[in-house]
């Protein structure tokens, strides 16, 4: 395992795309910081976004990740020029000529998105934890640590949709048709959810049964494993109940929903090693 990484982690050593691409995700998820210095004075509104409660914990893991999640799509162009450069400048060839078999090819790559997931992870933990400690009303050690499940969905979430990627990219070879292929697969699954709508219209419970059918897709299966958090903060509760609106929503993260995503991730890996196996290169 080691041996794989090193030899992909030299090649992005030369790769300035990539670095640059990973320093702005990395300087972009450290400024999620940056949210608890906005205020907001107009006229007779005023508040501080910190003092909300944003950064309490256990409600700044699901906030944080959520946010950080948004900000994945910097590190998928790094995972699919990834890709795309091996067949731009003949490495893959190179690489199966020097001995490596296609299986460790595609392990290497693999290994290589579980480490950015990995660091991505653990970068937002650490941000987290330093906003928390500096801006939570509570700071006793079980309140803390609740609420950790979200860093491990928000783990699962980068490493299936980066798995996506890889596989795209080993598609189509190029990354602006790799990035565009998983656009029109968000796009076909959400004309599937409007038709699925339709087909339910006159049935009970609609949105269930929609909910039923979309939850087993790859993007949905992501978006679900961390939800929105805004409508979990006090305030927006305060106002929704003013308006006569009740939340009842679970913002949990679901096992059903990881199983699903990793089960997905397994399949684009497989397939990514079938496609490889099979291609003439």
């Amino acid at each position: 395992m080691l041996r794989l990484l090193t030899i992909e982690f030299h090649k992005l050593k030369y790769n300035s795309a990539s670095k640059v691409l990973s320093l702005i995700y990395f300087g972009l998820l450290a400024a999620i910081a940056l949210i608890a210095a906005i205020k907001f004075d107009i006229g007779p509104i005023k508040f501080h976004l910190a003092e909300i409660g944003i950064f309490n914990f256990p409600y700044i893991w699901h906030f944080n990740t959520y946010m950080a999640a948004i900000l994945k799509f910097f590190l998928l162009l790094v995972i699919v020029s990834m890709m795309a450069n091996e067949y731009s400048y003949k490495t893959l060839k190179q690489n199966l000529i020097d001995g490596l078999s296609k299986k460790e090819f595609i392990l290497s790559k693999f290994y290589t998105v579980i480490v950015f997931a990995l660091i991505s992870t653990l970068f937002v933990f650490v941000v987290s934890l330093i906003l928390g400690f500096f801006y939570s009303d509570y700071t006793e050690f079980a309140i803390i640590t609740s609420g950790l499940e979200y860093l491990v969905a928000f783990f699962i979430k980068l490493v299936g949709f980066f798995s996506m990627g890889l596989f795209f990219g080993i598609l189509v070879k190029r990354s602006a048709f790799a990035v565009g292929a998983m656009v029109v697969w968000f796009i076909a699954e959400s004309i599937f959810k409007g038709y699925l709508f339709w087909t339910f219209k006159n049935a009970e419970n609609t949105s269930e049964k929609v909910d039923g059918v979309m939850q087993f897709l790859p993007f949905e299966a992501m978006s679900n494993l961390i939800k929105e958090p805004f409508s979990r903060l006090g305030a927006v509760r305060s106002v929704a109940s003013q308006i006569g609106e009740t939340f009842t929503k679970s913002y949990s993260v679901d096992f059903s929903t990881i199983v699903i995503v990793s089960v997905w991730t397994f399949i684009f890996i497989y397939l990514s090693f079938v496609l490889l196996k099979k291609r003439d290169l």
